[in-house]
């Protein structure tokens, strides 16, 4: 599979007892690529509103949000990944949908200047959270 849209030349691998030709979908596991990866989408932004109101509690720590995230968000998003063929319109949104938990768990900043409450940029969001990010371990997935 090319992501080079204007590689249309048809080109067959053979080996001793088959051959595999070029092509644009492949079925796996009963459905085609593209269309798993935005299932996985779906599943994770339904899994992650299922536990927002966990994730936004004052009565959990964010140790325990942190493994709820990990836990039962992360496993639905991950499943699979080892066969994307990641865009960089697809990191942006899996980045995005990261960033986006990731504001839930750790909640708003009080901006001692204004004094008013305000949403974490994506800096303090890399300084509190430590763990690698979600492209980089698919990254990791795939190669190993």
């Amino acid at each position: 599979m090319s992501r080079d849209q204007n590689a249309r030349c048809s080109y067959v691998m053979k080996t001793d007892i088959s051959s595999f030709e070029r092509v644009e979908e492949f079925k796996y596991l009963v459905t085609t690529l593209k269309i798993r990866i935005l299932f996985r989408w779906k599943l994770s932004a339904n899994c992650y509103r299922s536990v927002q109101n966990l994730l936004s509690s004052s009565l959990l720590s964010e140790n325990i949000k942190i493994k709820i995230q990990r836990d039962k968000i992360l496993p639905v998003v991950l499943c699979g990944c080892e066969t994307w063929s990641l865009t960089l319109r697809d990191q942006r949104r899996l980045r995005v949908f990261e960033n986006r938990v990731l504001r839930r768990i750790f909640g708003p900043k009080r901006d001692e200047v204004i004094r008013e409450w305000r949403k974490l940029h994506n800096e303090e969001l890399n300084d509190v959270y430590s763990s690698p990010k979600i492209v980089r371990v698919i990254k990791s997935i795939r190669t190993r």
